[in-house]
């Protein structure tokens, strides 16, 4: 199987697990499910990196362009800042959770509505 095809398949099944889980009524289910979702777009910015087993991606001394085969680098360093974005996102909001389980009592989404009035 084609390493390209595999990781589509692995993004579309990221993505519609966190979607599936969005859609669930407890908020820790949503913040999995947002995880997720972060995951499947790291892997799709990676993919679209193009995956390849060749040299590493610096011009040698006396060319001034890239050989192919060589991996896009941009994609990579891409996905490194947007790793630390989300894992902070991702504590900001267990923190978040936390603290409305501790003052309300529930996870549940329709519950946490109604105390809104």
């Amino acid at each position: 199987m084609n390493l390209q095809l595999l990781l589509a398949i692995l993004v579309g099944g990221l993505f519609a697990a966190g979607i599936y889980l969005i859609l669930r009524r407890s908020i820790v289910k949503l913040i999995i499910g947002l995880a997720l979702i972060s995951h499947g777009a790291n892997l799709l910015i990676f993919a679209s990196g193009r995956v390849v087993r060749a040299s590493a991606p610096l011009v040698a001394e006396g060319q001034t362009s890239l050989r192919p085969p060589h991996a896009d680098p941009l994609p990579q360093a891409l996905i490194l800042t947007a790793i630390v974005i989300s894992f902070g996102v991702l504590a900001f909001m267990m923190v978040l959770v936390s603290r409305a389980y501790r003052a309300l009592g529930t996870d549940d989404t329709d519950e946490l509505r109604e105390t809104d009035s």
